[in-house]
């Protein structure tokens, strides 16, 4: 999929631009209709982007309903997504359809992941592991990037603010005959709030490709990170000299081939690497240690339409993964024992799916996958989902029914030197039902979701990770999006979540515990206007309460409601020059997503941005 793929109108009557067609993929691997899509799907579009100067994906995801963002303090710090209400290694997150879930969570980190050279994030609730495997348990979270088209153009931004706060950016892409590309590149400096507490972050990614016909495209991907992060840690116990030191390298190539109306093929090869490093680690006792990660993956598609009203998509997909752990802390009392420890772990699958639509607005999916692992066998998976579209009254009704798994992490197995762990399963289901009104101008949405999961996996208090857990979540997702005029835009989401543990063998919570930092009720607002042409302004908040904290072992105790709001403003002055700025947190509210790990409180920020 590329950004192109969003067919989005410019122009100026509110009518055609209510009315612009939006395309997504990852709900079924292929082109579908935004609005007949089978699955729950939010999309989030440069405009959201650009309008709310978000610099981050996890900011841009805070908007989407059915997705919790806890960020552990300051920027920089670990920062997860859990969706939903599962686990934030139970969603995976692609780029460009690779998967880039890493470490030995086999979680995402988005601390370090900025919206450079994005050009559109597609979110889809729900198990996903029939088309996307291991870790889309409770979804996936695709980011895709931004391709080429026309005359090359060059954006450069600079800012400054609040925490002795600099950062500056460079964007450009084009097309260039049959040679197209788009690239990114970031560099953010900031001491944040308190000693040890600095961040700095150096970010580029780079999509290019090379089109011999119009059938065909050649292209690789290329990404790259380093982060270095002071840890001072909890505000109980802060640490003068802590440094975190992360390091990401992406390349994937890839041949994106058409043969007519009826056939198309898809082929990525991925290498990642991931190194990290705590030096110096003032924990007291441990001392400095490092982690490695590389991944190699190889994802084949392939869409036959034999029909008009049929098409199949089939592929198959490997992954080779190596990780490692220093353990300096270790007992040797029994004899030398290895201090750096890895997990090898292969995986080998194919999936197939259906995609019918029998007669006119109807969509019917069905497909099945299977995933073989060189160390917990096999995994089967599927799917069914299907939506209608009523024209008469302009409503799509969608709901689905799927199972998905996530496999143990490298952690789970090296730290619990089990390896007899089977993979976390789920079996969820949803219906919903969304409403356009007045041209399309309006649009609302609501969907109601249940997931019961085994197998999880926990602690029994001799230090061994098990297959102990069991949960359910079940909640309410409503989005809102309303543009009464081509210039004013209104944003809204609001999600109702029951999270609840449902064994008692797993010791970290008694039974009927609510899961930790999942809030029972979270509230987006976000409002943008386009004054004179020239002048763009925009407010956003977020309301969280109803939370827990995990008491290891004890009833979990409740942690404080939160909310903040967010102002943005940039005036273009010409099309070469803009200056923008905005405040966060305006409010100066003190709160902490992570109890113990304070957020930033009220900042301000400014900058230019030039264009050629």
């Amino acid at each position: 999929m590329r950004a192109q793929d969003v067919v989005r109108s410019t122009s100026t009557d509110p009518q055609t631009v209510a009315e612009s067609e939006l395309i997504v993929v990852s709900a079924t691997r292929s082109e579908i209709p935004l609005d007949q899509s089978p699955a729950s799907v939010s999309l989030i579009t440069p405009e959201d982007v650009n309008q709310k100067q978000i610099e981050r994906v996890s900011d841009a995801l805070r908007e989407v309903p059915g997705l919790s963002v806890v960020q552990t303090g300051t920027p920089g710090q670990l920062t997860s997504v859990f969706t939903r209400g599962l686990r934030s290694e139970h969603t995976q997150v692609l780029l460009d359809g690779v998967p880039i879930n890493q470490g030995l969570q086999g979680a995402f980190d988005f601390a370090n992941l900025t919206t450079d050279d994005v050009g559109r994030i597609e979110v889809v609730r729900g198990p996903q592991s029939t088309l996307y495997g291991p870790r889309a348990l409770a979804g996936v979270i695709q980011i895709f990037t931004k391709q080429g088209e026309g005359t090359p153009e060059i954006s450069l931004n600079a800012e400054g603010g609040s925490y002795n706060t600099f950062r500056e950016s460079l964007e450009s892409e084009g097309r260039i005959d049959k040679f197209d590309y788009s690239i990114g590149a970031s560099r953010l400096d900031t001491d944040n709030a308190r000693p040890n507490n600095q961040y700095r972050n150096t970010a580029a990614i780079a999509n290019v490709g090379w089109s011999p016909n119009e059938t065909a495209r050649l292209s690789s991907l290329f990404t790259y990170s380093l982060s270095d992060t002071g840890n001072p840690n909890t505000i109980f116990n802060p640490k003068p000299l802590d440094n975190f030191l992360t390091e990401k390298w992406l390349i994937a190539p890839r041949v994106d081939l058409r043969v007519g109306d009826y056939w198309e093929h898809k082929f990525i090869f991925s290498y990642d690497h991931e190194r990290q490093l705590n030096d110096p680690n003032q924990d007291g006792f441990v001392g400095p240690t490092r982690a490695l990660f590389e991944r190699t993956t190889i994802d084949y598609q392939n869409d036959l339409r034999p029909a008009s009203w049929l098409t199949l998509t089939s592929g198959f997909f490997y992954s080779r993964v190596n990780a490692g752990q220093e353990r300096p802390f270790v007992l040797q009392i029994f004899g030398p024992q290895p201090t750096f420890v890895s997990d090898h772990t292969q995986e080998t699958a194919g999936f197939l799916q259906a995609t019918l639509t029998p007669i006119k607005d109807l969509i019917f999916v069905a497909g099945g996958r299977f995933d073989h692992f060189n160390q917990f066998g096999d995994v089967w998976t599927y799917r069914f989902a299907g939506s209608y579209k009523i024209d008469k009254t302009n409503t799509t009704l969608h709901s689905s029914v799927a199972t998905g798994f996530s496999p143990p992490s490298s952690q789970d197995k090296i730290f619990g030197m089990n390896f007899g762990l089977r993979p976390e399963r789920d079996l969820g289901w949803d219906a919903g039902v969304e409403q356009r009104l007045w041209e399309n101008r309006v649009t609302i949405g609501a969907t109601y979701f249940h997931n019961d999961l085994s197998n999880l996996i926990g602690f029994n208090g001799l230090f061994e990770t098990l297959n102990l857990g069991a949960a359910e979540t079940q909640g309410i997702e409503t989005e809102l999006r309303m543009q009464p005029m081509v210039d004013l835009v209104f944003t809204a989401s609001y999600t109702y979540l029951d999270a609840e543990k449902t064994s008692s063998a797993d010791i970290n919570q008694p039974q009927g515990s609510r899961l930790p930092r999942r809030p029972r009720n979270e509230v987006y607002v976000s409002a943008s206007y386009l004054w004179c042409k020239k002048l763009r302004t925009t407010i956003a908040a977020k309301f969280v309460n109803a939370r827990e904290e995990l008491n290891f072992g004890g009833p979990n105790f409740d942690i404080e409601d939160y909310s903040f709001v967010n102002v943005a403003a940039e005036y273009e002055i010409n099309w070469h020059m803009s200056l923008f700025g905005r405040i966060e947190n305006l409010t100066n509210e003190h709160y902490a997503e992570v109890f113990g790990f304070p957020a930033l409180g009220r900042a301000a920020y400014a900058g230019v941005k030039l264009r050629f």
